[in-house]
């Protein structure tokens, strides 16, 4: 009696899982997003409902959830808390090698997103100046690997300066108010104390920005590939409406993220939306992060850092989608 009680109640919960997880149709239930203010394409999608809109007719529940940064978007997907996940290229790829079930199917932005930033009081005018100094930084995000780049260029030792590990805004703050020498920065925080303090760009590198990745966990994108297609469709059309309307967007942007319209505007200016399908110079770029990351021991070095960065991105998706 014993066993066919326990073969009833494992029979009941597949069936609850499944039935949470999508109908027998092949179709899901709900479809979980990110959205963040450092991909401004996300916020557009979400402002103006475009996948709700497509999926309307076929009650697919669309829910959000706000990423603060890349580090937290990569949990979440790990975490199974979202589908699709927006973030840096580098910090997929640290997330990856880690052994988080993602794929990289769609590319939001080219970005100059982060730079190293200080005040002009602190006369540290060279990445060299650095040395001894108190830096924050979001560590597993595109400014903290921004930062090992910037500091490997030199020759310092990441053991030669402190970092302090702050999310984007609790960094800006720390600035701001003198508890560390220097800052990772991120837009939008990072445009916002260039405008309304004293603060200035130490060091730019646009290269040593990795693009911005839309991942999906590997399990969704096996079971629902169409719909995988759907939401991609719903961020060209996201991503075209942000090319037209460079003024509404920056308008959206300072709503969601609280900051003034010339911030968001400045934020803007540094990002690039014209290429959104994955493909080589994406794998390039990570795989270059990925070799600093080996050297500063942040990815252990007999990682295959080609093979992963090959896994990880599928352009097949967005190729057979955006025309």
């Amino acid at each position: 009696m014993k066993r066919y009680l326990f073969i009833l109640i494992g029979l009941i919960s597949f069936i609850l899982v499944s039935c949470s997880e999508g109908n027998t149709d092949g179709k899901p239930n709900k479809i979980r997003l990110d959205y963040a203010t450092y991909s401004p394409i996300s916020l557009v999608l979400k402002e103006f409902g475009f996948l709700e809109e497509e999926l309307k007719d076929e009650g697919i529940e669309i829910e959000w959830v706000f990423s603060q940064g890349s580090n937290k978007a990569l949990e979440f997907l790990n975490s199974n808390s979202v589908d699709f996940g927006s973030a840096a290229g580098a910090a997929t790829l640290i997330s990856k090698v880690n052994g988080a079930p993602i794929k990289n199917v769609y590319i939001f932005s080219k970005p100059e997103w982060t730079a190293l930033v200080t005040l002009e009081d602190e006369n540290i005018d060279l990445v060299a100046d650095l040395k001894g100094k108190k830096i924050a930084a979001t560590i597993g995000t595109d400014p903290y690997i921004f930062l090992l780049r910037a500091l490997n260029e030199q020759g310092i030792d990441p053991s030669e300066v402190e970092i302090v590990n702050l999310q984007h805004g609790d960094g800006a703050t720390a600035l701001t108010s003198g508890s560390v020498n220097a800052w990772a920065g991120l837009d939008p925080h990072m445009a916002r104390v260039e405008l309304e303090s004293s603060a200035q760009l130490l060091y730019r590198n646009p290269d040593f920005n990795t693009y911005g990745f839309l991942n999906v966990r590997e399990d969704f994108a096996k079971k629902y590939p169409g719909y995988v297609k759907r939401v991609i469709e719903a961020y060209e059309k996201a991503r075209k409406w942000t090319l037209e309307n460079p003024e509404k967007v920056a308008e959206i942007l300072a709503e969601e993220a609280q900051i003034d319209l010339e911030v968001a505007k400045l934020q803007l200016e540094r990002n690039d939306f014209t290429e959104s399908i994955p493909g080589n110079a994406h794998q390039k770029a990570i795989i270059e992060a990925g070799k600093i990351l080996q050297q500063s021991e942040v990815i252990d070095k007999t990682v295959n850092i080609q093979e992963i960065a090959t896994e990880l991105i599928d352009s097949s998706i967005a190729e057979s989608t955006i025309k």
